[in-house]
């Protein structure tokens, strides 16, 4: 048999096999998706009924069967969780004050202490870095009563500083996110700018920064999200009602009468601003996630 009846021959068998992969990849993609959109659906289900329960009036609350949508619709759940019995709009305001203060600290320290570690040759570098990342396993609770002491003997109980003022300091976790960030950017950017007489401070505001905003971006999203969602820090240091946050608002329904809509309506209000920041930035969050775990 020739080479060129023998490439006949085999020709229909390959393309069946072709076939039956293309066919086979399809049905696991396909199979993939449903699982998906199945854990999807599974997940939402609580999201949906807690946004259900803030539109319904309490007597709807207990109605049995439970509706989905409820009829009329009790708008009024909102402002009433706003500027109700509680002062919910002022502990919206006191936690974005407090996420805003902290994320600036987050990027300002954790972004210059990543620079040192990462562009600059020191001995003990890498032991300094392991002894930092080790701190990573210490728990808040362990480190609670002596910053509460240290905090009250310099007078800020009940008041911003005990949840903004560490942030100035660094997180070990956001410090190694930068530092994995800033060794996939090229070393040549950073010796041209120090040819052109930049300094180290130039070097870090005008190259390092502007390229990091996918990390930057994930930094900020992680420091938002723990101190909107943050509750024993504000729970130990701030006593006072002007001072609480969103999350000790939603404790303190707790302890007046039962008004589960209201109390949904606040929950909605409380998650809002995370959900539309992360779909604001999913792309540089995603991107920095990434790439900060390309290099060691």
């Amino acid at each position: 048999m020739t080479p060129e009846a023998a490439r006949e021959r085999a020709e229909p068998r390959l393309a069946k096999g072709a076939g039956r992969f293309e066919v086979g990849a399809l049905l696991s993609t396909s199979l993939l998706y449903l699982v998906l959109a199945v854990v999807a659906v599974i997940m939402l289900i609580p999201f949906v009924w807690m946004l259900s329960l803030s539109l319904k009036t309490q007597a709807q609350a207990f109605v049995y069967p439970p509706a989905l949508i409820p009829s009329p619709l009790a708008f009024e759940n909102y402002p009433n969780a706003m500027f109700g019995p509680l002062p919910f709009a002022l502990f919206f305001r006191n936690t974005l004050i407090i996420a805003v203060l902290v994320i600036v600290g987050e990027l300002l320290s954790c972004s210059l202490v990543a620079y040192g570690f990462a562009r600059f040759r020191f001995p003990g570098r890498d032991l300094l870095f392991m002894v930092l990342l080790s701190t990573l396993m210490v728990p808040f609770i362990v480190r609670l009563v002596p910053l509460f002491v240290m905090f009250q003997q310099i007078g800020w109980i009940n008041t911003f500083w005990p949840l903004v003022a560490p942030a100035f300091f660094g997180t070990p976790l956001f410090i190694f996110l930068m530092r994995q960030f800033f060794l996939t950017i090229p070393n040549d950017l950073i010796d041209a700018a120090r040819i052109d007489g930049a300094s180290e401070l130039q070097t870090w505001w005008r190259i390092m920064v502007p390229l990091s905003k996918p990390v930057m971006a994930a930094v900020a999203i992680f420091a938002f999200q723990t101190t909107w969602n943050d509750f024993l820090a504000p729970l130990v240091f701030l006593q006072r009602t002007e001072v609480k946050t969103v999350i000790l608002g939603l404790y303190a329904f707790l302890g007046l009468q039962p008004d589960y809509p209201t109390l949904m309506a606040a929950t909605v209000i409380a998650i809002v601003p995370m959900v539309v920041i992360f779909f604001c930035f999913q792309n540089f969050f995603v991107k920095g996630i990434t790439v900060s775990g390309l290099k060691g």
